[in-house]
């Protein structure tokens, strides 16, 4: 185990000094140190996606990132997104589709749909279904969530259009 270090860290929109062993990954200082739990540890190997999050706007899995590495970078997790409208609509779908049921996966499946709604407003289901294929989920079969993404998709891309009929 490497010595401890002083890492400064973007969290959230917060500036952070955690004091963690160099070798620590950003999903170890975000759950252990931070108390920042949405991002769950499930493989530790970078092949669930449970352990999700954004590193300067790009998903990153949180286990094989240092978390040296993210020094002088924005970090967000989901709780970082409690006030992006693409976010909560992306929630709520899940919530009204049923594509939640043990929840285990959710914020890495939640972070990535919001990285694709964010770069393509309105996916097709095969471009749902790759975007989420890095996020295992061992419950519902995909079939609701990608529901839910796609049904958030068409309720952001609707408002963008009614305000841009309210500027008109």
């Amino acid at each position: 185990m490497a010595g401890k270090e002083v890492f400064a860290l973007q969290i959230n929109g917060t500036r952070r000094e955690i004091f963690a062993p160099g070798d620590a990954t950003l999903l170890d200082v975000l759950r252990d140190d931070l108390a920042l739990r949405a991002a769950k540890r499930g493989c530790n190997q970078g092949v669930c996606g449970a352990c999700t999050v954004m590193v300067d706007g790009v998903p990153v899995r949180g286990c094989l990132t240092l978390a040296g590495a993210c020094t002088g970078r924005e970090v967000t997790t989901l709780e970082g997104f409690a006030d992006d409208a693409a976010m909560q609509a992306l929630q709520e779908a899940m919530i009204l589709s049923g594509g939640v049921q043990c929840g285990f996966c959710t914020s890495g499946m939640l972070i990535t749909a919001r990285d694709l709604v964010a770069q393509t407003p309105v996916p097709d289901e095969p471009a749902i279904r790759s975007a989420l294929s890095g996020n295992l989920c061992r419950c519902t079969g995909y079939v609701r969530i990608v529901e839910a993404v796609t049904d958030a998709a068409l309720q952001l891309a609707r408002q963008k259009d009614t305000k841009r009929e309210a500027v008109e």
